[in-house]
């Protein structure tokens, strides 16, 4: 439901009100939450039963899109846009398992964000987090950490893992793909999942819930449609279209499957040219 966080600003952390990040921390079983953001998760579950499980196939898409793209593609630096509080299996840790030298910056405003993750990261020199807006494309590509670990001359897998929702039409989220596709070198990859539904009742009911939730920190729950001109002009690597992530190159037939369909995380990976 949310790989990250979207807020305007790094204001102190607010444990009157519930976040994104928290919120999917709690769904993974994390401790890095408050009794707010399990109420809220409580509250959401009534709405889409389906939540948790959803949360917990999104990671394991995170985990094999990183996994493949290193093994069968060979990329070796990853920008990981909204990247959220640490857990099990971060990227860093599935790249370099295939190769040590792969290098990952993670990008997040949480500033909870930050702290956990330079504790977790400071003896590792080939990862970083930054803390930036993720729409701030310019600023994050002129930061010294991602000028230090991303070569603009070879390919990078820039993640956007089920954060786009959390941004307003405003803001125009396929814009920022495709500002940040223009600053990779050809031949990189662009990683998206989305909260989508097919009905119209069901993503009013759950946008509404969620701004009123986070008190504005979030986007929309979007129709399929809406997800697939963000990979306009990308190849998409197999299967050859965006599907539901639990349906994306799963590790064996017996991989959990979301079993309902209320809202799901869709997505896949685009192939810049």
């Amino acid at each position: 439901m949310g790989h990250g966080e979207h807020s305007t600003s790094s204001s102190p952390i607010d444990i009157t009100t519930p976040s994104v990040a928290r919120m999917y921390d709690y769904y993974l079983g994390g401790t890095d939450n408050y009794p707010v953001d399990r109420q809220a998760c409580e509250d959401l579950d009534r709405i889409a039963p389906s939540t948790k499980e959803l949360a917990l196939n999104n990671r394991r898409f995170l985990q094999r899109t990183v996994r493949v793209l290193a093994q069968e593609y060979g990329v070796r630096q990853f920008l990981d846009h909204g990247s959220g509080l640490p857990t099990q299996d971060n990227v860093h840790q599935v790249a370099q398992r295939v190769d040590p030298s792969c290098r990952v910056v993670y990008v997040d405003n949480d500033p909870i964000v930050l702290a956990h993750g330079r504790t977790l990261l400071e003896e590792n020199d080939e990862t970083a987090v930054i803390q930036a807006d993720m729409r701030d494309t310019d600023g994050i590509f002129a930061h010294s950490e991602v000028e230090r670990l991303i070569d603009p001359e070879q390919p990078t897998a820039a993640l956007f893992v089920s954060v786009l929702h959390c941004l307003p039409d405003a803001d125009d989220p396929a814009a920022l793909v495709r500002r940040v596709a223009d600053r990779l070198a050809p031949g990189s990859f662009v990683v998206i999942c989305h909260l989508v539904s097919d009905d119209p009742q069901v993503r009013a009911d759950t946008t509404d819930f969620m701004l009123r939730s986070t008190q504005g920190e979030w986007g929309r729950v979007r129709a399929p449609a809406e997800i697939d001109v963000y990979f306009d002009g990308m190849e998409i690597l197999p299967p050859g279209r965006l599907v539901e992530v639990s349906q994306w190159r799963p590790d064996t037939d017996l991989a959990p499957r979301q079993q309902t369909q209320e809202w799901i995380e869709y997505g896949g990976i685009g192939r810049t040219r």
